[in-house]
């Protein structure tokens, strides 16, 4: 009889174990570049890679909040910078963005003019819906500018599986379009000649 309410009891704990197991989200942290990689993989043929970092005043919150229809969280973000004999060759962007449980780490290469020219996973920390990572997904990202809509309702459209991911990177990458054109675009300066 005692080896009975043993085994009862270990049923039990393994029960109560399982339970446990299947209520917390498992994580499947799954790194697919690191930024220096990643930076080296967009800008193969540049000379030189600096950052340019941004810090948000009241001023950028407010106009950032008016395009974007939300403030972001962050105080600050990092734009990269490559350069070659003295002219901008592009921009990126390594943000993050939440996906269902977990932030989703994603980088956005910007052409010179501010045009999306790819959008990568650099890593994905969800137990499902990877499926963002697709070259078709990724893709249609490509050629969009910040006076682009950029959401799954309307020119993206979400993976089925991953709905949440999808929206969560078209939120991310519409977020970089914007903040470049707000903060780091190069102004030109037309001076008037005699």
């Amino acid at each position: 009889m005692k080896i009975v309410f043993k085994i009862i009891s270990q049923l039990r704990l393994l029960a109560a174990l399982a339970v446990l197991a299947a209520a917390v989200p498992a994580r499947a942290d799954q790194v697919y570049f690191t930024p220096r990689d990643l930076l080296g993989d967009f800008f193969r043929s540049s000379q030189n890679v600096t950052y340019k970092k941004i810090q948000l005043d009241d001023g950028a919150r407010q106009r950032l909040q008016h395009r974007l229809g939300y403030t972001p969280s962050k105080q600050s973000y990092t734009f990269y910078v490559a350069t070659s004999g003295g002219h901008v060759d592009g921009y990126a962007l390594i943000d993050e963005e939440k996906g269902e449980h977990q932030p989703i780490t994603f980088a956005v290469k910007l052409s010179p003019a501010g045009k999306i020219e790819r959008q990568e996973i650099v890593i994905y920390r969800e137990a499902r819906g990877d499926e963002v990572r697709d070259e078709k997904f990724r893709h249609q990202f490509v050629g969009k500018g910040p006076s682009d809509a950029i959401t799954t309702e309307q020119d993206i459209m979400a993976v089925s599986g991953a709905t949440i991911s999808s929206r969560a990177m078209a939120v991310g990458v519409k977020r970089a379009v914007v903040l470049f054109d707000e903060l780091v675009k190069p102004t030109v300066v037309v001076t008037a000649s005699r």
